[in-house]
């Protein structure tokens, strides 16, 4: 083989640009899966935090909302629930449990309006601010997630990105979603009555 003919030359710059451009789109899989990631992981973040004022909330509550007390164990357990879906990164599972917890957190702040004193109590005033301050965030973490994972899923699937994502497994992401039940408006008779 004769490295000085033209064509040979010619064939060896169109190999260099070929890997050149596969590196290059490589890296930019990489990049958009580990920006899925930092998504993922500005979410949970906050849903921790979240997660430390909840028991402090229904102890709040507890004390004064002494008939509510259904009520108070949804919001526990749906803060379990949430716990345990996001420590096993159950995507799914864990906009089915969000979408329990908001229920709750709605229903909860809809009763407390029938409290005076607990409405009145300062502890639980600020709970209840920090926490509907981490649900904007949560919301807004989520949009950012579901941009960066819609990225991610379009990339991976066109071309010429999809050769290099299958050659080297890049994977899907899964977009998080609450259900409808989290848009719906809180039943006020059916909580009062």
């Amino acid at each position: 083989m004769d490295l000085t003919s033209p064509l040979t030359l010619a064939f060896i710059a169109v190999l260099i640009v070929a890997f050149l451009y596969a590196a290059l789109l490589y890296n930019q899989l990489v990049s958009i899966k580990h920006a899925v990631s930092k998504a993922w992981a500005n979410i949970d973040v906050l849903m921790r935090q979240r997660h430390d004022e909840l028991p402090k909330l229904v102890e709040a509550c507890r004390r004064y909302m002494q008939h509510e007390q259904q009520t108070l164990e949804n919001v526990v357990l749906a803060r379990n629930a949430v716990a345990e879906a996001r420590e096993q990164s159950d995507v799914k599972g864990l906009g089915r449990a969000e979408t329990a917890l908001r229920t709750g957190l709605g229903q909860l702040f809809a009763l407390a309006e029938n409290y005076p004193d607990l409405k009145a109590n300062e502890s639980f005033m600020h709970l209840q601010s920090r926490i509907t301050g981490l649900e904007s965030g949560i919301a807004d973490r989520r949009e950012l997630y579901n941009e960066a994972v819609n990225i991610n899923n379009v990339r991976i699937e066109q071309f010429p990105d999809v050769l290099v994502a299958r050659m080297f497994s890049f994977q899907p992401a899964e977009l998080l979603q609450f259900s409808e039940a989290e848009t719906a408006d809180v039943d006020m008779r059916a909580l009062f009555s």
